[in-house]
């Protein structure tokens, strides 16, 4: 028997080596047709993974026949090695399956975890959460739904707690590294507000990253702040050290910032009086700044218009003085419009003068009028219009009634904190509210209205500070007059 065996497997080898490559191809691909579909499901199925143990059963397998058809064995010896490695992967694929279902909610967890680079941020939990995942598949691979199911809770929160430490890293190490080198430098000692408002910060978005990590916005705002605040507390400790130990008297401290406001007052050339402190030539270079934007607002707009004028007037010129007929008619209707445009114009003043810089800002696209009510505020989270606001709405009512027959479009806008489709819902809660008082109250009919929200998309103002985002908190009333009646 032994004999027999040798013979054809001397047999073998001599069919192989004297073979050409395409038929030796063919033999491999019959042998191992059903092991390679079979391993092709296997790897699919992820269960190299999910069903560890079977799936490097057959794959042992799988190899052992490799080397016994290259080394010319038996053939049947390796159809029978391929055979197993079918089982085996078959046996593993359906493990898988039951795997993908049964441990669903880890396999989330690792993959939330894995995203937010917990191996990276965060690797002794990723560690020790990967080794519970590992036992719960063995376990569940050998049968044992109840061990399974334990590791499988234990990998889960394990996962989760990576992911939290994970994105708390990414956030707040910096603030984390910066309130360590002032806690060493004892920054407390000397600027303790400062510090103690750096910390708060940082409280404050380590605990909004605990009750909603997928919202960053916030944490992040509030991480920049306490960035800035733990910094600046370390530049005053040096300061208030300086005047401790005699380097700086108060007085040279007073003058040195003082000379700060000199500066911007020669720019701006604004009279640097400071005999009383600093807040009247603040409160002169604020009121600079808000003219000069004011100025720069309306020269854009003005240019903008004369633009558009020039270039339909010579366009249209260019036609009329082309055609020989009709042109009397024509260059009726085009002055016509351009003395629309400049009622428009004249409208759009009186309407200007109307409010002041803290309760809207009055501005021009083309033939279209902005209200921008910047004193409209909402309760957070609300839409309700609130009492304090029907002087500024009453004004808004006589703005409107400068365009009589106009379309008016009500826009809701809100800041980039929050989740975007909470705050889609609340611009639009806000911006029907308003349309809603505007039907009431002002008695305007509902076709001449149209309510829609923007959420967080149409940003004026940079998200990243506090006085921007409460310029992206607004409703702007879009006025579309009437050419022909306005």
């Amino acid at each position: 028997m032994v004999a027999r065996t040798t013979i054809l497997s001397l047999m073998a080898f001599l069919f192989l080596a004297q073979t050409p490559v395409s038929a030796q191809n063919e033999l491999r691909d019959t042998l191992f047709r059903d092991a390679d579909a079979a391993r092709a499901a296997a790897e699919a199925a992820d269960a190299e993974l999910l069903a560890p143990r079977n799936f490097e059963r057959g794959m042992r397998e799988y190899r052992d026949a490799e080397a016994l058809l290259e080394r010319g064995s038996n053939i049947e010896s390796v159809r029978g090695n391929a055979a197993d490695a079918t089982s085996y992967f078959t046996a593993a694929t359906e493990a898988a399956e039951v795997a993908a279902t049964a441990l669903a909610q880890v396999m989330k967890s690792r993959q939330d975890a894995a995203n937010a680079r917990a191996p990276e941020l965060a690797p002794e939990t990723w560690t020790e959460a990967q080794r519970k995942f590992g036992d719960a598949i063995r376990l569940l691979e050998r049968g044992d739904l109840k061990g399974s199911k334990r590791r499988d809770i234990e990998a889960t929160s394990l996962y989760r707690e990576a992911e939290l430490a994970a994105i708390k890293d990414r956030y707040l190490s910096e603030t984390r590294r910066l309130l360590a080198d002032a806690d060493r430098a004892r920054v407390g000692r000397f600027a303790p507000i400062t510090l103690g408002k750096a910390k708060e910060l940082l409280a404050r978005a380590e605990k909004e990253l605990n009750e909603n990590r997928y919202d960053t916005d916030l944490p992040r705002e509030l991480a920049r702040e306490a960035n800035y605040e733990a910094k600046h507390a370390i530049y005053l400790s040096e300061v208030v050290r300086r005047v401790r130990d005699r380097d700086l008297t108060a007085e040279e401290l007073v003058l040195e910032w003082e000379e700060a406001f000199r500066l911007v007052a020669g720019a701006a050339d604004v009279s640097p009086d400071m005999a009383a402190g600093p807040q009247a030539l603040a409160n002169a270079l604020a009121d600079y700044i808000d003219t000069q934007r004011v100025e720069l607002q309306s020269l854009t707009q003005e240019n903008e218009e004369n633009a558009l004028r020039v270039a339909d007037m010579g366009e249209e010129l260019r036609v009329l003085d082309e055609r020989l007929g009709g042109a009397t008619a024509e260059r009726a209707a085009l002055i016509q419009r351009l003395e629309a445009q400049a009622r428009i114009k004249e409208q759009f003043e009186r309407v200007e003068q109307m409010f002041t810089t803290d309760e809207a800002r009055v501005f021009r696209q083309g033939n279209t009028v902005i209200l921008r009510l910047v004193g409209l505020t909402f309760d957070s989270g609300a839409s309700n219009i609130k009492p304090q606001n029907f002087d500024l709405l009453n004004k808004v009512e006589k703005a409107v009634d400068v365009f009589p027959r106009s379309e008016l479009v009500i826009e809701g806008h809100t800041d980039s904190f929050g989740g975007d489709d909470l705050n889609q819902k609340l611009s639009q809660d806000r911006a029907e509210s308003v349309q809603q008082y505007m039907i009431n109250a002002m008695r305007i009919p509902s076709y001449r209205l149209i309510a829609t929200g923007f959420g967080e998309t149409r940003p004026v103002a940079s998200n990243e500070t506090e006085s921007g985002r409460a310029k992206n908190r607004r409703i702007d009333i879009v006025i579309r007059p009437d050419l022909e009646g306005a």
